[in-house]
Formats: C-alpha cells, structure tokens, sequence
C-alpha cells in the first residue's frame, strides 16, 4: 500500500476538519432557524394546514400563501377579530357581504368585519374572495409561486402595509409553508407526525380504514372534533383508549352527548390557560365546561382560579381569570 507524503496527509486533514466545520454549522443553522420558531404559529399551522391544503385543492390558491395570511392578520389566530368572530384573514364586510358583523378600528374608526360561525367558514370565504375579479390575474401564476401570489395580493389591494408582500413571504419560508403547495408537511413537523399518522396516508389507506381520525395540535394539547354519533367509547376505541379515560380529559361522564364539531381532548388539559389568554368575557350560551374545553384548561382549575364552587353559572359580562 503505498504511503501518503506529509503533504498529501496535510491535505486530506485540512479537508477533514473542514467539513467538520460545515457539518458543525449546518446543525448550528438549524438549531438557529428552530429556535426563532415561534410555537404560536407552530400549533396554528398544525390546526389549519389541512384546511389550507384543502381550499388549494379545491380552488387553486396556494396553501403556503392562504397560511402565511392566516398567521399574519390573526398573531397566529389570538386576534380578538379570529377569537370572538372567526375571522382569519381580516375580510371587511364590503357592500356584498349579509352575514353577521363585527366592528373594530382599523384604517378607519369602527369598521365592519365580517363574522363566521366557525374558522372553516373563514378559510372558505377566503377562497371565494380571492375569486373575484381584482384577483383574477394571480390564477394566472404557477400553484406554487407563493412569491408571486404575495407580491400581487399587496398590488391588487388587499392590504395597505407596503411591507405586507415581503412580511408574507417571510413567513412562508421561516416555516416551510412553501412544502404545503407541495402536499407536504414543514420538515419540523417532524414531532407531530407520530400523533398524526392518518395525515401521511393516501387517499385509499383512509377508505380502507374507517377509524382512522384527523387529530390536531391546538394550545400544545392534541385533540379531534367529534363526528355525528360519536360517544366517548367510539372515539376511545379508535384511538387505541380507555374511554372513562377519554371523559376525564374532557371534564365529562362517559355517557356526555357529543356534537358534531364538539372539541375532545386526547390527553389532560392544562392547569391554566397558555399565554396570551389571561382573562375571558363571558357571553351568551357559555358555561364553565365550553370556556375550559375552549381554552385547554382544567374545568376543576377554572372554578379555583375564580373563587368559584360547582354551583357557579357564568353569567354574560363575568369576566373570568384563565390564569
């Protein structure tokens, strides 16, 4: 075998340590990008990128984009406008729109928003807003141009902050949204797959498999929404549970009639509500069981928090500590 000279040894020492070095300041760069992550918009992207990637299917607006404006109009959903009425993308009531109003300053004083009975019917008036002619020429770019589709939604319009193209764009890429035009998940979405391995199946796997169920990421709790004539022993059967288990979560007894739509908790709720929530205003129709399901707190935790035993009803204008 022949020998390597000094020269040659020194070479190949100096090409060692430097991709050693690459290799340490690639990882650095990635420790970097994860930590500037903010988890905020982390959970909201792991509630709503299934929607979004739904509307993209449906009616061609790229899901990167539809995300990037659902975190940028909302603080990642914890907008009084998304938190109260539903509405996510900041859609002014316009002279067309006859549902329900909400009014908040914006441009100009006490301006009307429109309000939704859910945030699914947000993402799809979204979709059917972007439909109108004003937009018209952004179908016109490739599905994945998320470049493109920013730079003409603030051409066209849609808002009046001249860095809104640039700031969308910036969300799309420090989160890897560009991965949703492709069907896909961020890469750090990573920790999330184990809890939402129906997610990674094709569309056979999931007929084939009636108990397969979306779960999702909301106040780093998981939960899923409850489908028509589920009980806490279906859901619990499908998700591999013990069902007085599955009640517990939810604050409930085992026979508690779910809704469709109803929140259930996959694992125990928090002591307290996750920062920015600290107080609630109690309207119409709440009780201490939809306030605590809604914010992902103990209901037992909620009753302490506010000097309150089991015979308190919340009356509309009591303001409720959640933390």
């Amino acid at each position: 075998m022949p020998k390597l000279n000094d020269n040659m040894t020194e070479r190949l020492n100096i090409r060692f340590l430097v991709s050693v070095c690459l290799i340490v300041l690639f990882a650095c760069a990635l420790n970097a990008q994860q930590a500037k992550r903010n988890s905020v918009y982390m959970s909201y992207i792991y509630k709503h990128s299934d929607e979004a990637i739904s509307q993209m299917k449906y009616h061609k607006i790229p899901a990167s984009i539809t995300m990037a404006q659902g975190l940028l109009e909302t603080g990642a959903g914890t907008s009084s406008l998304a938190v109260e009425h539903n509405n996510h993308f900041g859609i002014k009531c316009h002279k067309t729109w006859t549902g329900p109003r909400a009014y908040r300053d914006d441009d100009r004083r006490n301006e009307c928003f429109r309000s939704y009975s859910s945030w699914r019917d947000s993402y799809k008036d979204h979709s059917i807003f972007l439909k109108q002619a004003r937009y018209r020429e952004l179908f016109r770019l490739a599905p994945d141009d998320y470049k493109g589709w920013a730079k003409g939604l603030q051409q066209c319009g849609y808002a009046t902050d001249r860095g809104y193209a640039n700031r969308l764009i910036k969300i799309v890429e420090d989160y890897e949204l560009y991965a949703l035009d492709k069907g896909y998940y961020p890469s750090w979405y990573d920790g999330g797959k184990s809890f939402r391995q129906m997610k990674s199946r094709n569309d056979k796997d999931r007929k084939s498999s009636p108990l397969l169920r979306d779960a999702y990421l909301s106040y780093n709790l998981l939960y899923i929404l409850a489908e028509d004539g589920d009980t806490f022993r279906s859901i619990a059967d499908d998700m591999g549970m013990k069902p007085h288990k599955l009640a517990k979560y939810n604050d409930a007894p085992e026979d508690f009639v779910l809704k469709k739509g109803d929140v259930v908790y996959l694992q125990a709720k928090h002591n307290k509500a996750e920062p920015p929530y600290y107080t609630y205003v109690v309207r119409v129709g709440d009780s201490m069981h939809s306030i605590a399901q809604r914010f992902g707190v103990k209901m037992s935790k909620l009753y302490k928090m506010n000097n309150a035993d089991g015979d308190y009803l919340p009356l509309e204008g009591d303001v409720l500590r959640l933390r």
